[in-house]
């Protein structure tokens, strides 16, 4: 995940597996394992660097914020983790009910995108959600478009799986100050 910028944890374990010739995919460790060795070893091969990308991308994150703030926007993922590899993209979340308000604001401003329906979970059901798919300041970015009423409820990748930590534009201005200035 490091090396390779994998930010998919189900495929980079079984890409592992794969590599190690094990058969047996229900011994690999879970999500919370490898986000901790993950980390460790950002921190111990690649620290100066996941620093620098780290406030790269929480920066280039709050911008795109900034512009689509009528959405309401949240940042996810590894962005806001701390844990982007060197391929990283920013993903953000943004509720509205009008959905087709959020491509014409890109088309307004001359921001091409591509759309994936994706599988997503809120309010204890599962749904399709549209994502738009994008380059912002030369980083992938992911615009997962949720119902207004969805800001309220537990959003999660699955059934089973642990609610999508996320920060508003005020907490991710917040981390950005804390790290201090860059460079």
């Amino acid at each position: 995940m490091a090396e390779d910028g994998i930010d998919d944890y189900a495929l980079a374990k079984r890409k592992a597996a794969r590599q190690l010739g094990a058969d047996d995919t229900q011994s690999l460790p879970g999500n919370e394992e490898v986000e901790a060795e993950l980390r460790a070893y950002q921190s111990l091969y690649q620290n100066e660097e996941q620093r620098e990308r780290t406030r790269e991308l929480r920066t280039k994150a709050l911008q795109a914020m900034r512009l689509l703030a009528e959405f309401r926007p949240y940042l996810a993922g590894a962005v806001l983790k701390g844990t982007a590899g060197r391929y990283g993209e920013i993903d953000l979340q943004l509720f509205t009910d009008d959905s087709k308000a959020v491509e014409i604001a890109l088309l307004n401003r001359n921001i091409a995108y591509d759309i994936a329906d994706e599988r997503r979970f809120a309010s204890g059901r599962e749904r399709a959600i549209s994502v738009l798919k994008l380059v912002w300041d030369g980083v992938p970015l992911n615009l997962s478009i949720y119902a207004s009423n969805d800001e309220r409820a537990t959003l999660k990748n699955s059934a089973g799986g642990r609610a999508i930590e996320r920060a508003a534009m005020d907490a991710v201005a917040q981390l950005l100050q804390a790290e201090g200035p860059s460079g």
